[in-house]
């Protein structure tokens, strides 16, 4: 391991605290409950793995993360934020209000998600539309907002099968729930223009969201807080049902699944990276390079999250659900050469 070279920023937080490592020799990290599960998972191997304590993560949200970021340097700040989408103009102000000037921004790779069924089934071209229809807890209809009647897929839409709707979505728990709730069901609610009938119907913006996303619970839909093999279990034992799974996992099991079109594209790693496919978004996690030498490990953890056998497409955040980036050979680079954004100084 090459040594740190301490910028100034860093000496000057030595320099106010002397006993920095000495008081504070974890990691703590803070911010997306998207991402929590990966970053934990980092942790616990990170603390397993080498001669450092396990870092300290939470969640809050991305937010609320990259607003403790911005509080300023030293000890009794966060070293690293983590976000579910990059760091806003305001924030990195904020930042630079406070001191923080030098951030480095990391990709850690894409939440995607797919909808699978069993290998031997109907095949699926979905929508969000189709998706918020068959899944909502209520309709708005003439004004007013109705129980969600619908039992097959061919009610939602003619052209899909006459199959019985069963589906098996991530829980609340899970780390793709967000995405699905965000890019499926709230997307097919605005599509469809469902949502500007709630708000033209006088119901407030925050009630029309929430009513969006509000999901049946008549057995229609069923939320699985367990891994991906406990939702293949369910498709294998009901084989009307649809599930919904990362990517990676689906890639390992096509001998069983097949996936789903969503608005026409067909999930890969490829489409999902571009954006091309609609249900991903980016990961990141954002660094303070003045904490870099001063905080134990703080390096050494960015480095071995994006690590190719963490990170990569074979690596354990793969099998939890992210989507490898094609670039991650870029982002190593960022972090080795301790690279900041073009908002640091």
């Amino acid at each position: 391991m090459s040594l740190v070279k301490l910028s100034v920023s860093a000496l000057a937080v030595a320099a106010a605290s002397a006993t920095a490592a000495a008081a504070r020799d974890q990691v703590q990290v803070a911010g997306s409950s998207t991402v929590l599960p990966y970053a934990a998972i980092v942790a616990e191997a990170f603390g397993e793995n080498f001669d450092f304590p396990t870092p300290v993560v939470e969640s809050g949200g991305s937010s609320a993360g990259l607003k403790k970021f911005c509080e300023g340097l030293g000890e009794n700040t966060i070293d690293i934020a983590n976000a579910s989408r990059q760091i806003r103009e305001k924030e990195i102000k904020a930042c630079a209000e406070n001191g923080v000037t030098d951030i480095i921004e990391v990709r850690i790779g894409y939440d995607g998600i797919v909808f699978a069924s069993d290998i031997n089934g109907n095949s699926f071209a979905f929508t969000p539309e189709d998706w918020y229809k068959a899944l909502a807890a209520e309709h708005y209809v003439d004004g007013a907002l109705v129980k969600n009647e619908l039992t097959t897929w061919d009610q939602v839409n003619p052209d899909l099968p006459a199959q019985p709707i069963q589906a098996f979505i991530p829980g609340t728990k899970h780390g793709t729930r967000e995405v699905f709730e965000e890019k499926v069901i709230l997307q097919g609610c605005e599509d469809g223009g469902y949502m500007q009938a709630m708000l033209d119907g006088g119901v407030d913006e925050d009630m029309a969201e929430e009513k969006c996303m509000a999901i049946r619970t008549d057995g229609r839909s069923v939320d699985i807080d367990g891994d991906y093999t406990e939702t293949l279990a369910r498709i294998e034992s009901n084989k009307d049902g649809i599930g919904v799974f990362g990517l990676s996992f689906y890639e390992n099991n096509t001998d069983k699944l097949q996936v789903a079109t969503m608005t026409g594209v067909v999930p890969s790693t490829e489409t999902i990276s571009t954006g091309e496919y609609p249900v991903s978004r980016p990961l990141f996690f954002y660094v303070k390079k003045a904490h870099i030498g001063v905080i134990p490990g703080l390096k050494e953890y960015a480095e071995f999250f994006v690590a190719d056998e963490i990170a990569g497409p074979d690596g354990p955040l793969a099998e939890y659900g992210l989507v490898a980036d094609p670039d991650l050979a870029t982002t190593q680079a960022t972090i080795a050469d301790e690279n900041v954004m073009n908002g640091g100084s």
